[in-house]
């Protein structure tokens, strides 16, 4: 079950980014919400199973104590020999093939992992291949490695399916290969990492807002792109909570992750419905677009679903929003290294690392609000007591 679970971290990241789609140029066009029943993208057992994880307890490792930082952390752990991967000493050298650094969750991520790297001594060497976001070069990539003397191998898929084969060339080499954010569909890496998932995410914006909006309230739900399975899940999920919420979800629209879309979106339904009462987003990257809005149009700011980008913190605790922000963190990518470092000391890893996904709420916002970071720094990146924060993240 854990190969097939395709958590593509296009996240925030794709809008993040200002990625261009294949939606028509023309304006938004609303959409109905589909049917529960009939939507391909809601897996009920899978659901179920990530809204159970996010109340399950983090476990750590076998040395006992309290849990761990949340990149050690584990949900429901199976935990796997490695001791045939073991090398004893120092002298390590991780080889790592990313999908791609073309977007600021990557790049943010990235800078973590490297960062990670820089703790551990044993690690004396780290190369890295960017596939940009191609899965022909991601392929040519992972074959090359074969040849570079790698102890381990992690592997940040562009695609599932098509990197499948690639990765699966590379378990059978004999080189231990942990994959992390992205899955693919075959049992040999070692471990596959991941935070809980899309259906977790959907469900905390979902649950916020009916928590929050009156029954009855106009809810606006916007999207980045049709057809990416981790989006989708957050809508379904979403989905599934609303329409047994007794709010009126009066557009379901896909902003492409431009600003000026999201804007236009936004007053095109306040001008429809008269007003908005809440807003759901798979995705925060133009949360303040959104915010901006209906600052705009001089009407009040509705319960607002974000992410943990800056910009939106920042604007959450500027504007004294009744908000929250899901996440998809950053902090993964410190746990690859981690891992990796475990099965060559031969020590046991869960087969399927499933970390703990928080949220941000109105609790603990100001703890996430950094004024010198950039605009689009992931405030759940786990980087903060990392050796030389805040620069290299700048």
């Amino acid at each position: 079950m854990r190969r097939t679970w395709t958590a593509l971290a296009l996240v925030g990241a794709l809008a993040t980014a200002g990625c261009s789609s294949d939606l028509p140029a023309e304006g938004p066009t609303a959409t109905t919400p589909p049917d529960r029943a009939g939507s391909e993208f809601f897996d009920r057992a899978e659901y179920e199973r990530q809204l159970a994880f996010r109340t399950a307890t983090p476990v750590g490792f076998e040395d006992g104590g309290p849990a761990p930082a949340p990149w050690e952390q584990m949900l429901d752990p199976e935990m796997v020999d490695t001791s045939g991967y073991a090398k004893p000493g120092g002298d390590h050298h991780l080889c790592f093939s990313n999908a791609s650094v073309d977007n600021p969750w990557r790049q943010v991520g990235f800078r973590t992992m490297a960062e990670e790297v820089k703790l551990h001594p044993e690690i004396t060497g780290f190369t890295v291949l960017d596939a940009e976001a191609k899965d022909d070069k991601q392929i040519s990539d992972i074959q090359s490695f074969a040849s570079r003397g790698c102890d381990a191998l992690i592997v940040s898929p562009n695609t599932t399916a098509t990197l499948t084969p690639a990765v699966e060339a590379a378990c059978a080499t004999g080189v231990p290969v942990i994959v992390f954010d992205r899955g693919v569909d075959s049992d040999c890496p070692v471990t596959f990492i991941h935070p809980i998932g899309g259906f977790a995410f959907g469900a905390d914006g979902a649950e916020f807002l009916a928590e929050e909006v009156e029954p009855g309230g106009k809810v606006l739900a916007l999207r980045i792109l049709p057809g990416v399975d981790v989006l989708e899940q957050r809508w379904a999920a979403a989905n599934e909570i609303l329409a047994d919420s007794g709010l009126d979800v009066v557009g379901v629209e896909f902003t492409d992750g431009d600003a000026a879309r999201t804007k236009s979106i936004v007053n095109d339904h306040l001008q429809r419905e008269g007003r908005i009462d809440g807003v759901w987003m798979d995705a925060g990257a133009t949360a303040v677009a959104a915010v901006e809005a209906f600052q705009d149009a001089g009407a009040p700011i509705p319960p607002f679903v974000g992410e943990d980008q800056q910009d939106f913190l920042r604007t959450w605790v500027a504007e004294g929003m009744t908000a929250v922000a899901p996440t998809y963190p950053t902090f993964q990518w410190r746990t690859p290294v981690i891992a990796a470092l475990r099965v060559l000391a031969g020590k046991q890893v869960p087969e399927e690392w499933v970390l703990p996904q928080p949220k941000v709420t109105r609790d603990d916002v100001r703890d996430f609000v950094d004024h010198d970071m950039p605009p689009l720094h992931y405030a759940m990146c786990g980087c903060e007591a990392m050796p030389g924060y805040p620069g290299p993240w700048k």
